[in-house]
């Protein structure tokens, strides 16, 4: 009962002063050992299928997904489901409800990458957000430098994929962003890559930058909702729990331009003659308008925009003996 009030009560201040997210704390295992952590296996390049390998929204890659492993979209059953650490803080703050769980796979991430996304959502998981109050994943999260763990990773710098400290936390904001929608919470802010991205759907998509592009959203709703994270291996949960289910919402996107991905090849020698190693896959650009439908139980169905993403095409990095 005890813990009951105290949590209430961080909750009203909360809203009361909107003051920054509380978190529960968690025992979890240090980023050193999730990073040591035996990563699942993926398949090479050539059999990665639609949404990676030559992706294009136009031949219906605008779902990615990966022969024989696991796919990016919504899922409800959740790795933590036993955890202690979250039953109990699921329990102190009345969330007892799961409004929406998305699980995003990382298509072979990179070491640096996949380590700040496992920090990432270690530093994220057990968040409070009150009602009325907008999270920023930048302010909640930020700034990704060495200060705070984070290593070099991939980043889109206009039509160039570079390292950075950082690198990979979009795969966060991404995330936050189809668990935010599929909760219908509001969007305040959200932009789309520079290039599509082989993790989430074409317009699913939420870049971040540190002082200059951030993921927000609003808890529009009543009550306060605990965010649970954690990424296994290459593969990324997150998921919100509140007090009441959401409507039904689901995505619909309509492509207007495709721009076809071109190759780029590469001269490495110790390669057999007639032999070709993808480096990096390419995927089309394209513009791509996305909106949701929201099914209420008694049956209203509304239309909400969510704007157009422009994506230019990434090339394919290819390397050859020729």
């Amino acid at each position: 009962m005890i813990a009951i009030l105290s949590t209430l009560l961080i909750v009203i201040a909360l809203f009361a002063l909107d003051l920054d997210v509380v978190q529960f704390s968690r025992n979890k295992p240090g980023i050193e050992k999730q990073e040591a952590m035996d990563k699942p296996q993926l398949p090479d390049f050539e059999m990665l299928k639609n949404g990676v390998q030559g992706a294009s929204p136009e031949k219906g890659d605008i779902d990615i997904k990966v022969i024989g492993q696991l796919k990016s979209g919504q899922i409800t059953t959740l790795p933590w489901e036993q955890d202690a650490d979250f039953l109990q803080a699921k329990e102190e703050l009345g969330a007892e409800v799961l409004m929406a769980g998305y699980r995003t796979v990382l298509v072979d991430p990179l070491p640096g990458e996949e380590y700040n996304v496992h920090l990432a959502a270690t530093m994220l998981s057990g968040r409070v957000i009150a009602p009325g109050q907008i999270f920023s994943q930048n302010r909640e999260l930020g700034p990704y430098d060495e200060s705070k763990g984070f290593r070099e990773g991939p980043t889109y710098i206009g039509s160039q994929l570079v390292t950075t400290i950082g690198g990979g936390v979009c795969k966060i904001s991404s995330t936050l962003y189809n668990v935010a929608v599929l909760s219908n919470l509001e969007i305040i802010q959200r932009y789309n890559h520079s290039m599509p991205v082989p993790y989430v759907p074409y317009g699913q998509d939420a870049t971040v930058s540190y002082g200059s592009r951030d993921f927000q959203f609003k808890n529009n709703t009543s009550f306060p909702i605990l965010v649970w994270a954690e990424a296994i291996g290459n593969t990324l949960y997150i998921a919100f729990y509140g007090k009441e289910q959401p409507p039904k919402v689901e995505w619909y996107h309509e492509i207007m331009d495709i721009q076809e991905a071109s190759t780029i090849y590469k001269t490495n020698p110790n390669l057999a003659p007639g032999i070709e190693r993808i480096l990096i896959q390419g995927m089309d650009g394209a513009t791509v308008k996305s909106r949701i439908t929201i099914t209420w139980p008694d049956g209203r169905v509304e239309t909400k925009d969510m704007g157009t993403s422009y994506y230019r095409p990434m090339p394919s990095i290819v390397e050859r003996n020729q």
